[in-house]
């Protein structure tokens, strides 16, 4: 070794002098003691890493007359400078393992029997935030049992339930600020139901009436509301990420006191808009929180045939993101954790990625049958012992908040509501076909107008082939 030192620091002496390369080596000090930093300067934006901090300043040769400093110590290292960034070096070949040998762990708040863990370190909860987080918790239950058994009676021709996910679509909503953009996926209507959308507008988007906001377009589950903050749903898988990115940025611009939120699944992480969306957040420093449900299938794709990687939380540091992996099925822990990185996100103008290790109960969509990629064992496992309803519930009455009398009183009342809002729904009259070629341009074009009047030829010329009713 130290012969090799030497003979590093004869080679940078000899090229420092022949071609004047004075900016080869700089010499990083490990002598002197290291500082340490309070929680709240490792928050400041003073105190990002150390590549951000320097990320808007030059990279050519500085104008001091020796950069490369000699040194007795043969341990002392050094730093190699390149436009991508100073780094240290080794004459050791080692490459970085492929993962940890150890998981990340993860936070959770409320043990299985929805008892809190001693010591846990969370966001205080108030028993009328608490009670009203478990009334919609049940409410999506129960909204996902009816229009489930409604697309099985054939009166609407798709669904897809959020069963085993309540924790994620109720907690996560709560955590947040109505002015915050949510970007969802399509498993979290509970976000859209927490802020205000009434059964009735679920029904009316279900049922693509005229009263359906998007005009009947899109299909089942598709919802989207300008007033709650909440973009309409996009089938393509991943599309919403940076949009995101570009959301939180504009955000940013307008020192709004608010973020874009995104969701997606375990399978939308191998999307390429996956990274895109968080390396652009990421360089941007765009006020984004992204939540990844991870519940290990992707429709039947399990997560060993997605990636290697130690789920999703990792992926958050190789793009410079801070990130966290949350009990998903934990009411309290997703509370604390969406709560605290939007805080990070907003104050900080910074993203965070958060994993949310969950199960989903229920099939994929109406047209999966997921008995055939699961065992029903496992299925009926994780309805009844790790129902995060239920442990939520129990916690909620433990405190004295809730009895079987209010339990009974609610899933009633909403049972009666959506019978009623289905109904309703039924009677409302479809939109006209013409809406099929309006919107997409100011003024028609003429391709447009011709394919409009060939489709109306045809349903005049075929009437027994819709249903009755049906406006031209």
């Amino acid at each position: 070794m130290a012969i090799w030192f030497a003979r590093s620091r004869n080679l940078v002496s000899s090229l420092r002098q022949n071609l004047g390369l004075s900016a080869i080596l700089i010499k990083r000090n490990y002598t002197s003691p290291r500082p340490v930093f309070t929680n709240y300067q490792l928050s400041s934006r003073v105190f990002l890493n150390p590549f951000t901090s320097f990320r808007h300043e030059s990279t050519a040769v500085e104008t001091q007359p020796d950069l490369v400093q000699q040194s007795d110590h043969e341990d002392d290292a050094q730093e190699l400078d390149f436009p991508g960034g100073k780094v240290g070096y080794t004459s050791e070949m080692k490459f970085i393992p492929e993962s940890s040998s150890r998981r990340i762990p993860c936070y959770r708040v409320l043990n299985e029997h929805g008892s809190i863990i001693p010591n846990s370190d969370h966001v205080p909860v108030s028993e009328k935030l608490a009670v009203r987080m478990y009334e919609q918790m049940a409410t999506l239950q129960v909204m996902d049992h009816i229009f489930y058994e409604a697309q099985r009676q054939g009166r609407i021709s798709f669904y897809l339930t959020s069963v085993g996910e309540e924790a994620i679509n109720i907690a996560s909503a709560a955590a947040l600020s109505p002015e915050d953009v949510v970007l969802p996926q399509y498993r979290e209507p509970g976000v859209l139901l927490w802020r205000g959308f009434t059964l009735e507008e679920f029904a009316n988007q279900c049922f693509g009436n005229k009263a359906d906001y998007g005009k009947g377009r899109q299909m089942p589950i598709h919802y989207g509301s300008n007033q709650h903050n909440y973009f309409t749903v996009s089938s393509p898988i991943a599309t919403q990420l940076p949009q995101a990115a570009g959301v939180g940025y504009a955000l940013k611009m307008e020192k709004k006191n608010a973020c874009a939120v995104t969701f997606i699944g375990d399978g939308g992480t191998s999307e390429g808009d996956f990274h895109a969306g968080l390396n652009f957040a990421a360089v941007m420093e765009a006020p984004v929180v992204f939540i990844c449900r991870n519940n290990g299938w992707a429709i039947s794709t399990h997560i060993s045939e997605q990636f290697r990687s130690d789920g999703i939380v990792v992926k958050g540091q190789a793009y410079g993101i801070r990130s966290i992996r949350v009990d998903g099925n934990d009411a309290l822990a997703v509370y604390s954790a969406v709560r605290s990185a939007r805080e990070m996100a907003v104050t900080e103008q910074r993203p965070v990625l958060i994993e949310m290790m969950t199960y989903r109960v229920g099939h994929h969509s109406t047209s999966d049958d997921s008995t055939k990629y699961r065992e029903a064992d496992e299925i009926q496992y994780w309805k009844m012992s790790r129902n995060p309803v239920n442990r939520f519930k129990k916690w909620v009455e433990d405190n004295g908040w809730w009895s079987e009398e209010d339990e009974s009183k609610l899933r009633s009342s909403t049972r009666k509501q959506l019978l009623q809002a289905i109904q309703a729904a039924e009677k409302w009259e479809k939109q006209p076909l013409t809406e099929l070629f309006n919107d997409v341009y100011d003024v028609k074009t003429k391709n447009l107008e011709e394919q409009e009047h060939g489709l109306k030829e045809l349903v005049e010329k075929q009437p027994q082939d819709y249903p009755p009713g049906f406006h031209i």
